[in-house]
């Protein structure tokens, strides 16, 4: 009898709608077992330092079918060395928020990254899906677009 090496939190196809409530945000995300961190589309970035705090600032689409941007400011949480697929790399800011992915709710990183020329506006990454079982011949088993 095969048996799972751990009892899986939640199982997940290839593509997943997400909430973000901290950024008041509901929106496709791709489901990457290759990538090590996630990932939120972001235009127009800008660090900076207020009371002794660094923020950053950002533009995103307002939802997964609305191209519509709206400006987010949060917390920065670390700027990180990240390796794209293609092999380059570059410096991302990183937030800290919260996921709600059907009865998931999680703590994660999300690196910001310009996801233009993508079909989602965001990309689960390893670090993110602890305890998480990808069926990766389904999609939206936790709601549809």
């Amino acid at each position: 009898m095969n048996e799972l090496p751990y009892e899986p939190r939640a199982i997940v196809g290839r593509r997943e709608m997400v909430t973000l409530p901290d950024l008041s945000l509901r929106l496709a995300c791709k489901i990457d077992t290759g990538a090590r961190t996630s990932a939120l589309h972001a235009e127009g970035m800008r660090a900076f330092e207020e009371k002794a705090q660094w923020w950053v600032s950002f533009d995103t689409w307002s939802g997964d079918d609305d191209r519509t941007m709206r400006r987010i400011t949060l917390p920065l949480s670390d700027r990180r060395k990240v390796r794209s697929s293609n092999g380059h790399a570059s410096w991302r800011y990183v937030i800290r928020t919260t996921m709600l992915l059907g009865t998931l709710k999680t703590e994660l990183d999300l690196t910001l990254v310009d996801r233009s020329a993508m079909r989602h506006p965001m990309l689960l990454g390893r670090r993110a899906m602890k305890r998480v079982l990808v069926a990766p011949g389904a999609s939206f088993l936790h709601g549809t677009p």
